[in-house]
């Protein structure tokens, strides 16, 4: 429903017990809610995680960090954004020696 006056999109609000579609724009306010109906439709999309071949972490850099499998010192690490774009990214490590990769969380 949208509002007779300007236009705006007319948004459900309860006043004392009464329900009414009412405009944010301009105030404008009525009763007429039956054919009135709120549907949200959400769907869950699935993210592609991208694991690093053997033959490709010649390229990546090495830092310190321990091998929680080995206890080797050395590993390369990579970046992915795995979760919503306001979060931060998950840094991967594989372990130089062994080749154990786990995530790192800071």
């Amino acid at each position: 429903m949208f509002c007779p006056k300007c236009g705006s999109i007319l948004v459900p609000k309860k006043e004392d017990t009464k329900k009414v579609m009412a405009c944010s724009s301009c105030g404008y306010k009525t009763d007429k809610t039956r054919d009135a109906t709120i549907k949200e439709v959400t769907g869950k999309k699935t993210r592609r995680v991208e694991v690093i071949e053997h033959g490709e972490l010649d390229t990546l850099p090495k830092t310190a960090a321990e091998c929680p499998k080995c206890g080797y010192k050395e590993a390369r690490y990579w970046l992915v954004q795995t979760r919503a774009g306001d979060e931060p990214e998950t840094k991967f490590l594989r372990c130089v020696k062994c080749e154990h990769t786990w995530r790192d969380y800071d």
